[in-house]
């Protein structure tokens, strides 16, 4: 079961997010809060998977809130709540898994829950995994296997934040290491699958959780960081487009 906590000093907007988060299945609300300081005494007590985050809490912080919370626990997911989208650069710097903006969409908070079971499903404890196999999608995938010239590796899904292609080879970068190898960047993208990785560009596959801002970089290109890394990827135009509207 996926633990969720939601932060709010709108009690209208917490029993709506409790609504929509425990119709849907393998979630279940712990606690709601609508303050910072209670906020932090029951994610210590609750110990949640998963925390909605609104960023004004009566005149506090839920920014300076969710950095608390993500140093205590850093597999935290983090999807704030607000009606001024102005915040979405600053919530992602903090590793924000979404960003929602008021009033709420019912089948956008559904889209981001699935991405968050599909995200934590790589962390499952292997007897769990194994028992189920038979329900899970045959397409997910939580390892990847890629063939170098000296070695081949097996690589966790979840902790792959950027793949590029190079000069006569494909590099994929981790949260531990970078592998090089011979595949194409089209067989990779077709491995990952788009749950949570997006073809950004015709040379760079990016892991959207692991995204943290988004910058110009000439008049039709982006430039793209990330959490845990100071390599980048390039963005095109179109999909900078496409991804606002994943996030609208």
């Amino acid at each position: 079961m996926i633990k969720v906590m939601v932060i709010d000093d709108e009690p209208e907007i917490r029993r709506l997010l409790h609504k929509m988060v425990e119709k849907q299945p393998d979630y279940h609300v712990v606690s709601e809060c609508g303050d910072f300081s209670g906020a932090v005494v029951d994610f210590a007590r609750y110990k949640p998977d998963v925390v909605f985050m609104d960023i004004d809490l009566k005149g506090e912080s839920g920014l300076e809130c969710a950095k608390v919370m993500t140093e205590l626990n850093p597999r935290l997911k983090v999807i704030f709540a607000t009606a001024h989208s102005e915040y979405m650069a600053n919530a992602f710097e903090i590793y924000a898994f979404d960003y929602l903006v008021k009033p709420f969409n019912m089948e956008r908070v559904i889209k981001t829950l699935n991405r968050i079971r599909s995200s934590m499903e790589a962390y499952q404890p292997a007897d769990e995994k194994l028992a189920d196999k038979v329900t899970r999608p045959e397409h997910h995938r939580d390892k990847l296997f890629i063939k170098g010239k000296e070695q081949a590796c097996l690589l966790n899904v979840d902790e792959i934040i950027l793949v590029e292609r190079l000069e006569g080879y494909t590099n994929i970068v981790t949260l531990s290491e970078q592998y090089k190898t011979s595949i194409s960047l089209s067989e990779v993208e077709e491995k990952l699958g788009q749950e949570t990785f997006m073809r950004c560009h015709k040379s760079y596959i990016i892991n959207i959780s692991r995204v943290t801002r988004i910058e110009p970089y000439g008049r039709w290109t982006y430039v793209v960081k990330f959490k845990d890394t100071d390599a980048t990827a390039l963005m095109t135009a179109q999909k900078y487009e496409e991804m606002k509207k994943m996030f609208a």
